[in-house]
């Protein structure tokens, strides 16, 4: 429980401390530069306790691990820097919690029976994240450019976790983090500099939290919360770890509010609460077909609920 804590209530923070590193930094190549570092850090620590061989991965893995890498990263989290610099944290966490429903979208488009219970949650959901989007983009309240860019980045996120499943990557989970890490870090600073990023020393100077948040991203978000969740994968059911899915946006609107003093709106109030119930509904739904798959023949593998991005 205190390692499940920690993924709530850390990766529920991450929204605001994105919010607040691209105040001064530049989306992308700040989010390579964490990326970076964390993967570097994670790959010194194998190196240090196992040799190269903890590293070691064919080319096929490797290749699986950048397409993965680059999705959640680069396309996921990338895209959520690039969209929170017109958007509330608060709102971009509700939209991005959007991601489970995403991953069923594709398990349906690639011929995988879905529940009608389990479709009918996906449908309320994005009616949810209709309700948020919408009206905020045609009031002019919200740049409408942003709030895209944040569906798309969930997409992304969503791709990259459904892939991560089918594609051949390294066996050890920390290996395979520490690989997705530095391609995704890699293209996300190679991005940022192809469209013209820099580090504006003025600007930073003038912004001295932007730097403290990127530092609680590196330590906090990518280390510390990843290295609880994949023990949490090894020792608890996925159901219960799962659920950090509809956990994490609530953190995240509350944070919003108390630190940044970000209004929350009735509509975004009830389009968020219809994304988290409905994923609610979606975890809970597809986590006792797993158990009735499991029981009816043990030596399946039945299915896996729907897992946003394990590396935020």
């Amino acid at each position: 429980w205190a390692a499940l804590l920690v993924v709530y209530v850390v990766w529920g923070s991450t929204y605001l401390a994105i919010r607040i590193v691209v105040e001064a930094l530049p989306p992308l190549a700040s989010a390579g530069v964490r990326f970076l570092i964390a993967g570097s850090v994670v790959a010194g620590v194998l190196l240090l306790r196992g040799g190269v061989s903890r590293l070691r991965a064919r080319p096929v893995e490797l290749a699986g691990a950048a397409a993965v890498g680059v999705l959640l990263l680069f396309g996921g989290n990338g895209l959520v820097n690039v969209g929170e610099q017109s958007v509330p944290s608060a709102l971009a966490a509700l939209i991005i919690a959007s991601v489970p429903l995403w991953v069923m979208v594709l398990r349906r488009v690639t011929g995988q029976v879905i529940a009608p219970a389990t479709l009918l949650g996906v449908l309320v959901g994005f009616g949810g994240v209709a309700i948020m989007v919408v009206p905020a983009g045609l009031s002019g309240t919200v740049e409408p450019a942003g709030l895209l860019t944040l569906v798309v980045a969930s997409f992304c996120w969503a791709t990259g976790s459904f892939l991560s499943t089918r594609l051949r990557l390294p066996r050890d989970p920390f290996a395979l983090t520490a690989w997705e890490m530095l391609f995704g870090g890699a293209a996300l600073l190679a991005g940022g500099l192809a469209l013209g990023e820099t580090f504006d020393p003025a600007l930073i100077a003038a912004h001295p939290t932007s730097v403290w948040a990127l530092g609680y991203l590196v330590v906090f978000g990518s280390l510390l919360a990843f290295t609880a969740y994949t023990w949490l994968l090894q020792v608890a059911p996925i159901s219960r770890v799962a659920t950090y899915a509809y956990v994490n946006p609530v953190v995240a609107v509350i944070l919003g509010w108390l630190v940044l003093g970000e209004v929350i709106s009735p509509t975004m109030l009830a389009g968020g609460a219809i994304i988290v119930v409905a994923v609610a509904i979606v975890i809970r739904q597809e986590s006792g077909r797993r158990r009735h798959a499991a029981a009816m023949s043990p030596t399946s593998t039945a299915l896996e609920a729907p897992q946003p991005e394990r590396a935020r």
